[in-house]
Order: C-alpha cells, then sequence, then structure tokens
C-alpha cells in the first residue's frame, strides 16, 4: 500500500523572457507582487534595470517570496504617476510589451492605481528569480476594479 507523497516547497522560479509570449508568462508570475520605489534600481552604464518584490506565488496559494525582476540592454527608464516618495507601495498588475524597432520595443511595468514604469529595451531580455524561501502571505490580493489596457493608458512608447 503506497501513501500520499509528502508535501515539498516548489522549487524557486527562473524565467527568461527573450519575446513577447515569454514576458506574458512573467507577467502572470508577478501579478499582485508589491514593491517600494527604493526597490527599483537603474544602473544606467550596464544598461541595467533591478526591481526587488515581493511576489505573491499564485501557483502555490497563500504564499510570498522575495524574487527579482531583471531587464538587460536597458536604454531608458521613465515613469508615470508613480509616488516619488521611497516608502509607498506599489503593486504590480502586468507587464505588456509594445514592439519598436525590431528587435527592441517598450515594457510597460503597470501598476495599481494607473502608475506605469516604462523600460525602453534595445531587445528584450528579462529574468525572475526567487530569491528567499516562502513565507505564509497575510492576505491574498483581490482585484475589485478592472484596470485599463495598455494602450488606454496614456503611455507612449
Amino acid at each position: 500500500m503506497t501513501g500520499a507523497p509528502p508535501a515539498t516547497q516548489p522549487e524557486p522560479l527562473r524565467l527568461l523572457a527573450q519575446d513577447e509570449d515569454d514576458l506574458q508568462i512573467i507577467s502572470a508570475a508577478l501579478q499582485d507582487a508589491i514593491l517600494r520605489p527604493r526597490d527599483v534600481v537603474w544602473e544606467k552604464a550596464a544598461r541595467r534595470l533591478t526591481v526587488t518584490l515581493s511576489r505573491f506565488c499564485w501557483e502555490c496559494g497563500g504564499t510570498r517570496v522575495l524574487s527579482a525582476l531583471q531587464f538587460g540592454d536597458v536604454l531608458g527608464v521613465r515613469s508615470r504617476q508613480l509616488p516619488r516618495g521611497p516608502d509607498a507601495v506599489l503593486e504590480l498588475l502586468a507587464l505588456h510589451f509594445v514592439p519598436g524597432e525590431a528587435p527592441g520595443g517598450q515594457v510597460l511595468l503597470m501598476f495599481a492605481g494607473g502608475g506605469d514604469l516604462s523600460v525602453q529595451v534595445e531587445c528584450l531580455d528579462a529574468v525572475v528569480a526567487d530569491l528567499t524561501p516562502r513565507w505564509k502571505a497575510q492576505a491574498q490580493p483581490t482585484h475589485p476594479e478592472v484596470e485599463a489596457e495598455p494602450e488606454n493608458r496614456g503611455a507612449t512608447p
């Protein structure tokens, strides 16, 4: 007679995006991640943007994990309608790629409340990785209102 397999902690998430379809998978994994403006670091000389965030683990339910999202080949970064205070709390809703001159374009990080961060990239090169063990989330995120689609948010490529 065999019993149920022992419950194990899922492997840490590690994803790479090199095209729009890949980015949508990362977007789904990062939905409802929370961060502060001070967690966004643009290293202009290195052409790299790193965002450290607390990711809600939809795939395991009820837990969070500290993760990092990093973009390479970054040409520029702009924010629109995001709080400037270093301790303001931002909730990431989705990532969206707007193609430009191939293979480049703009990655929009869209936040609750209507603000966004625009990352101009020479080519799409994004990585997300979990950095810590998971911990129990205080609450599961909810979505009482539907956010506007990216093309209606007023962002410019």
